[in-house]
């Protein structure tokens, strides 16, 4: 994989960043983490080189200063809302993130629940934080008018009604399992309250996307719109910033749109705002970084269809409509690109037009670009798993590392005792056989020996891949793209 972030040096610069925003307000500083604190795999792809743990790795250069509070909306508890990419509801991230931060050392203080206006589901949850036992739960509620009525907001009828969060810190790292749960909420109030008390204390905002001092239309921060085409977010150039000191920068519509009102609470808080610009409450040092232009913008182009094409399957999964996928279209035209720029997704459908069948292909690190199609035996992503490791091996395509009379029991079993309709080997079956024979046969061990070396490769495939599939090249590192055709 072409590096194009230099990921130590992020590491070290932001956590020493943070720092100094610490120092800037003397006792406390509440950091409203967006995004993902770990496996941000956004990220990883559109600046390769950004481990998906990095922000992660940056705090635990903090550790010893450091806190974590995480929040989470009353309303998301009550609906059962389900991180997508993990696909476990919010509450039950909520207690692995607990347990992922503990593992490494940090110390997660509280949960605070927010939005709060007497849900039973909510109740039940804080009950069962308190049977667990290790972190302290408080409520945050509902205040009418949020956010533009500010005399309210700040008063002891607004945020003077929450719970005061006991922190000890600091830092006091504010994040959540998801968009919508309340971070910045928790981080203004507890500003005012920590007011009222004599603390000193400020806020700053931490958010990885748009990065802010790259162009706006850079293929970076047009990928990061893709990322968010369902939420309809916008980048754009920071006004108040350039008003403010005469210097582009880019961030995002929401950011931007809300900085009047929080501009005056914080002089409701304070008396005056310590910021002049959205773009000067974040702390973010991506930009910093970027070692090779050239790499990560390609990555981000790659990013860009590879999303365009989740949201037409998505779409015909009846998961959304077609605004996501028209967005999509429109930010490709400003990129100047279309799938045929996919190299992976041009081989995979001239395959396809050869065979009659449905296909895939592989494009390697080297520029290779492997090809497979249906067989009797096995799909097209198993049957280009085991193509793919064969080249990178050097065994002879013609080799069959799988024999055929150990293929057909395995179908029999899918087909006759597990009822299966598709009798073709899943590429977790052709890797979890490979992996049975590479102990007796060298060719089988050189292969999966090869692994490591599909990270980061992009893939297509001519129909909608099952689950299993999808979950296996996530699992490789590989790039995934399919048609919106249904088997």
């Amino acid at each position: 994989m072409k590096v194009g972030f230099d990921n130590e040096k992020y590491v070290r610069i932001q956590s020493e960043h943070i720092k100094e925003r610490i120092a800037q307000f003397g006792d406390k500083l509440y950091l409203e983490f967006g995004g993902k604190l770990f496996d941000d795999h956004h990220a990883s792809r559109v600046l390769p080189g950004f481990q998906p743990d990095s922000k992660l790795r940056m705090l635990m250069q903090l550790k010893d200063d450091a806190e974590i509070v995480i929040v989470i909306s009353a309303e998301d508890i009550e609906r059962n809302k389900v991180r997508g990419d993990l696909d476990i509801t919010y509450d039950k991230d909520v207690l692995r993130l607990k347990d992922v931060f503990t593992e490494r050392g940090l110390y997660v203080s509280s949960v605070v629940i927010t939005q709060f206006n007497g849900q039973s589901s909510a109740v039940l949850f804080r009950e069962r934080l308190e049977r667990i036992g290790g972190v302290k739960v408080y409520y945050h509620y509902l205040i009418q008018g949020y956010p533009t009525n500010v005399e309210l907001i700040d008063s002891d009828d607004g945020f003077g009604k929450n719970d005061y969060v006991e922190t000890t810190r600091p830092l006091v790292v504010v994040t959540a399992p998801g968009p919508g749960s309340g971070k910045m909420a928790v981080c203004l109030s507890q500003l005012y309250n920590e007011n009222r008390r004599g603390i000193k204390a400020g806020y700053a905002k931490f958010e990885t996307f748009p990065i802010w001092n790259i162009p706006l239309k850079h293929p970076v921060n047009v990928a990061y719109e893709a990322a968010t085409a369902d939420l309809n977010d916008v980048n754009m150039i920071d006004h108040f910033h350039l008003e403010a000191y005469g210097k582009t920068t880019v961030n995002y519509n929401r950011d931007i749109e809300i900085f009047p009102v929080l501009n005056a609470i914080f002089e409701g808080i304070y008396g005056e705002s310590p910021y002049k610009s959205p773009t000067d409450m974040g702390v973010n040092m991506a930009g910093f970084c970027i070692s090779d232009d050239e790499v990560c913008s390609e990555a981000s182009k790659q990013e860009i269809i590879r999303r365009y094409y989740t949201a037409l399957s998505n779409m015909v999964d009846g998961k959304n409509d077609d605004h996501e996928v028209n967005k999509l279209v429109l930010l490709m035209k400003q990129m100047k690109i279309t799938t045929a720029y996919r190299p992976c997704t041009v081989a995979a459908y001239e395959r396809k037009l050869r065979s009659g069948t449905p296909s895939a292909a592989i494009e390697l690190a080297d520029g290779t670009l492997i090809t497979a199609d249906t067989t009797p035996l096995l799909g097209p992503s198993a049957a280009l798993i085991l193509s793919a490791t064969k080249y990178l091996a050097g065994i002879d395509h013609e080799v069959k590392l799988i024999p055929q009379e150990m293929i057909v029991p395995i179908q029999m079993m899918k087909t006759s005792m597990l009822h299966g309709n598709n009798p073709r080997l899943h590429t977790d079956e052709v890797l979890v056989t490979l992996a049975v024979l590479s102990q007796k046969d060298d060719n089988c061990r050189r292969a999966l020996a090869t692994l490591p070396m599909l990270d980061g490769c992009q893939v297509h495939a001519t129909v909608m891949l099952s689950e299993v599939d999808r979950k296996i090249f996530k699992k490789l590192g590989c790039g995934l793209t399919f048609d919106p055709v249904k088997k």
